[in-house]
């Protein structure tokens, strides 16, 4: 038996086929039981270290997407880091993104007074790219049918153009082969791939991170963070610290475990695992008359026209999603070929 069917087997006790990854991660066993413990250390008055955990699971993330730990920063959602880059661009600046990407990687750039947010399909995202783009920010993989954006086409024409990027990595990172350091920014949120709980997010910035203005720097941003507490933060933190948000610890907590976990399997053999369900149920559908969306070596699969089959399916005990009208399955460590077929019979019944 593989190491990821191993550790899955003892991490991972679902009550039911969690085929909806893409919407909320299942969190490892001992993640779980580390939250127990430190909620109830938290209840005896011992709570743990309000850094630790945060810190353990940042260096955990950079290590995943190939960056230095002082080129992340920690967080509690996509849309506030978003917001953070929306917030620093100069006023006329234009903004490229893909039709249908996910709301909180573009609206911040729609409700910022000042800024052109210009909106193309996907697959012609890289040729769209021009002289007065300031800004690319498109998810490398699509939350609603699991396509899978040319990176590297973009990267090239930002380069090309002087344009910046920014990735949202939320659909890839934990499951997907992603090197951060190939762009400006990227974002991730940690309960979906990365199995964390929610109010985990992560933003990466360049090496100098003086050209992103630290908007939202409290005390935690300090170089010393217990040094800054009273008045203007004198003594910023040199990288990407300046942009930590206040952690919560329980969360936190979960965050490390779980992480540590994908480590230890490896980002390759997660991806492995996960398309190879994928492609089995593609297959599976295109023999039974369904046409997914077209997204080879994605962990997503969907299926138009079925999303209004997710609620009956939920109640045979199959999780699944409704996603713009189509059927969401996205599978992970937890999925096995039984549950897939499972899924395919239930679709033909």
């Amino acid at each position: 038996m593989d190491l990821a069917r191993s550790l899955a087997e003892d991490e991972f006790k679902p009550s039911r086929t969690h085929l909806a990854t893409a919407g909320t991660g299942l969190l490892p066993l001992s993640a779980a039981r580390a939250v127990h413990e430190a909620v109830d250390a938290a209840a005896a008055g011992t709570p743990p270290d309000m850094f630790g955990a945060r810190d353990a699971a940042r260096a955990s993330f950079a290590r995943l997407v190939g960056v230095p730990a002082t080129r992340v920063a920690t967080g509690s959602s996509v849309a506030t880091f978003t917001g953070l880059i929306a917030a620093a661009l100069p006023d006329g600046a234009e903004v490229l993104t893909a039709e249908g990407d996910f709301s909180s990687l573009v609206n911040p750039f729609h409700v910022r007074p000042g800024v052109s947010v210009r909106t193309v399909p996907l697959e012609r995202i890289a040729e769209h790219v021009t002289g007065t783009t300031a800004l690319v920010a498109v998810s490398a993989v699509q939350s609603a049918d699991g396509r899978r954006a040319d990176l590297a086409a973009v990267r090239e024409a930002a380069r090309a153009h002087g344009a910046r990027t920014l990735v949202d990595a939320s659909q890839a990172a934990g499951w997907d082969t992603f090197e951060a350091g190939a762009y400006d920014y990227t974002v991730a949120v940690g309960f979906k791939w990365l199995l964390a709980p929610k109010g985990t997010a992560f933003l990466t910035v360049p090496p100098e991170p003086g050209t992103l203005p630290p908007l939202l720097a409290g005390w935690v941003a300090g170089d010393s963070p217990f040094d800054s507490c009273y008045g203007p933060v004198t003594g910023l933190a040199p990288d990407a610290r300046r942009y930590d948000e206040s952690p919560a610890p329980l969360v936190w907590t979960g965050a490390q475990h779980a992480l540590a976990l994908l480590e230890r399997i490896g980002t390759e053999a997660v991806g492995a695992h996960d398309v190879a369900l994928a492609d089995r149920f593609r297959e599976r559908l295109t023999r039974a008359g369904h046409a997914p969306v077209p997204a080879p070596g994605s962990a997503i699969v969907s299926v138009p026209g079925l999303g209004e089959r997710a609620a009956a399916l939920g109640e045979r005990g199959i999780t699944v999603s409704d996603r713009a009208g189509m059927l969401r399955a996205a599978f992970h460590l937890y999925n096995t070929e039984s549950d897939v077929d499972r899924l395919v019979a239930a679709l033909d019944g």
